[in-house]
């Protein structure tokens, strides 16, 4: 069965909401961040879907595609993989090998979960994703933490969430101040 990862940059404080802005690493965009983009590609080559809420695809779809100098490899990898957008409402997704999925979140999901493939990544989408938390869902968390308290907006986890239990997986620092957790998600 594939693996649903949830995959975020977030504060020291939990907020992974972008309406601040995008969060810089310690030391501002000059920083060396080869390591970072290493880990990233590394995620990249696990996962053949990623899985978005509406919201979140629209704002990636009208920046990503039109990336004409990025050396990280997102652009080709969003691009190339298969996407699913979450919405009731989109007809036409407007973007390369993706698929619509309307009806039950959950249903999709499980249906998704059950095909042969590597992992389905989610990112972003904080309201699928506090649904797919509290349906349990989620396999996999992997938390690029930012060394930035923002104090307000939109969190990972909210109050009374049911999380579940937690297992640290993997913890790694960047020279960028960037510590990416990974967690096993278990009931």
């Amino acid at each position: 069965m594939r693996k649903l990862v949830v995959t975020e940059n977030i504060t020291m404080d939990g907020v992974i909401d972008a309406s601040e802005g995008w969060l810089t690493p310690s030391g501002g965009e000059d920083v060396d961040q080869s390591d970072l983009i290493e880990a990233l590609r590394e995620q990249s080559s696990a996962a053949d879907a990623v899985l978005l809420g509406r919201v979140t695809f629209e704002e990636m779809r009208g920046f990503w595609p039109l990336q004409t100098n990025d050396k990280t490899g997102v652009t080709d990898y969003l691009n190339n993989v298969e996407k699913y957008v979450i919405s009731s409402t989109m007809k036409e997704p407007q973007w390369q090998r993706s698929t619509v999925l309307a009806g039950n979140v959950q249903d999709n999901i499980r249906e998704l979960k059950g095909r042969e493939g590597k992992d389905i990544v989610v990112t972003g989408s904080i309201t699928l994703v506090h649904e797919l938390i509290a349906s349990g869902l989620v396999d996999e968390y992997r938390l690029f933490v930012y060394p930035v308290v923002i104090g307000r907006g939109a969190r990972l986890f909210e109050d009374a969430m049911n999380v579940g239990k937690l297992k640290l997986t993997d913890c790694r620092y960047f020279r960028s101040g960037i510590v990416l957790t990974c967690y096993s998600a278990y009931r």
